[in-house]
């Protein structure tokens, strides 16, 4: 550790602490985190997995992270706009996904509310509309906010448009993780692009 939360690794890439428990969290942080998404699929995945973290491990999330688009898949908002309550008991009885009634539930509604954002430009448009016009990495990870003016904004719009599972925190999460805010520290190593 060198004071400012960080890890030097044995693969000679620095981390923060929360990046450094499995090759898992690793590979997400080296090559996932903080890079732009702006695919309709990917920032529904994201918002969902941010919201299924509520209360849990991001390792728990990336764990379960393949079972979840297989179930949802893919994240295709017509399909999951489309899931009935037959679809959803199942859902709750698999061992392999976060079985959360609520959380299942706002996914499948937040599907429906992705649908209707396509009238007024699409998801992408939306979400990214809060994207801060200047963002200053933190110095350190005790820098990083959990929420924002632009995530608390975004949380409101979200909700307003029909979306459950959407504080201002989960809307932070999931702007670090599409990559509208770099909060990468400093001294911390860059996003690598998988070749």
């Amino acid at each position: 550790m060198n004071g400012m939360d960080l890890i030097s690794c044995d693969d000679g890439r620095v981390r923060p602490a929360w990046a450094v428990g499995d090759a898992l969290l690793r590979h997400y942080y080296d090559y996932e985190w903080g890079a732009p998404v702006h695919s309709e699929s990917g920032l529904f995945e994201r918002l969902a997995l941010e919201g299924f973290q509520s209360g849990l491990s991001w390792r728990t999330v990336l764990q379960k992270r393949a079972a979840f688009r297989e179930v949802f898949w893919g994240f295709d908002a017509d399909r999951v706009a489309c899931m009935t309550e037959a679809d959803v008991q199942a859902l709750l009885v698999d061992a392999r996904l976060i079985r959360n009634r609520r959380k299942i539930m706002a996914v499948v509604n937040n599907a429906r509310a992705v649908i209707d954002l396509r009238e007024h430009g699409g998801l992408d448009e939306v979400l990214w509309s809060f994207a801060p016009a200047q963002h200053t990495p933190p110095l350190t990870v005790a820098d990083i906010p959990s929420q924002t003016v632009e995530s608390r904004a975004m949380a409101k719009e979200l909700k307003r448009c029909g979306f459950q599972f959407v504080g201002p925190t989960t809307c932070y999460a999931t702007m670090q993780a599409v990559g509208m805010v770099d909060d990468r520290p400093r001294g911390a190593s860059p996003l690598l692009v998988e070749s």
